[in-house]
């Protein structure tokens, strides 16, 4: 069995998909920030939807990229966790 990161090296040298992989790289890089504040700070997912006024299926669909969320939806979760959403070009 490979792992990971050999299996991503030699998916990486298709077009299709490493455009795809590169894509989709900022939003794991988000959902990788938030989970990893989160956890740092001490808060399941439960305790972070109901400060934000949401479900916890909708803070685990988030953290699973099981959704493409909006800006509001982030800054309210960065916001509860003392963060700030900064866009760079």
């Amino acid at each position: 069995m490979k792992d990971l990161q050999t299996f991503k090296k030699e998916q990486m040298k298709d077009p299709a998909f490493k455009r795809e992989y590169e894509k989709l790289a900022p939003r794991y890089a988000i959902i990788s920030e938030l989970i990893a504040a989160r956890i740092k700070k001490g808060v399941t997912q439960k305790e972070l939807a109901l400060k934000v006024g949401t479900t916890q299926s909708s803070i685990a669909r988030l953290e699973g990229g099981n959704v493409n969320p909006s800006l509001d939806f982030l800054q309210k979760i960065a916001t509860v966790m003392g963060l700030s959403v900064h866009l760079a070009k």
